[in-house]
């Protein structure tokens, strides 16, 4: 069974940064990918950001390039979402995405991942 545990969520005025984590449990992305979704209240949820484990390949939604950037650290089975230039709209509950196996024809989509957090809540306030 796979874990995926975030953290770094927080309160921050428009333009600050924050930094998410996800530590995956187990050593089984060697060929998978990890990614990041965000839901705001009344809103589906959509994707943020995501990562080829092996070969470091990124996506990024349109509303987010730029000022998001998405890594890796392939030791510690961990996944980073730097966010920069926050803006009140990033307001969400930011969750962890993984899987074990790339497809980049499903990179950007729900259905391209198997495992979820809980979610982390991140509040940018104007």
């Amino acid at each position: 069974q796979v874990q995926l545990v975030e953290s770094g969520g927080g309160l921050v005025q428009a333009g600050g940064s924050l930094r998410l984590s996800c530590a995956a449990s187990g050593r089984i992305f060697s060929t998978g990918i990890m990614g990041w979704f965000r839901q705001a209240p009344g809103k589906e949820r959509e994707f943020v950001a995501g990562i080829g484990w092996l070969g470091g390949t990124t996506y990024y939604a349109d509303s987010v390039k730029g000022r998001f950037t998405i890594s890796r650290d392939n030791a510690k089975n961990t996944v980073y979402l730097q966010m920069n230039s926050l803006k009140p709209e990033d307001t969400a509950v930011y969750y962890c995405a993984a899987d074990r196996n790339f497809r980049s024809s499903s990179a950007m989509s729900q259905r391209g991942y198997a495992y979820w957090g809980q979610g982390t809540q991140v509040t940018v306030s104007s």
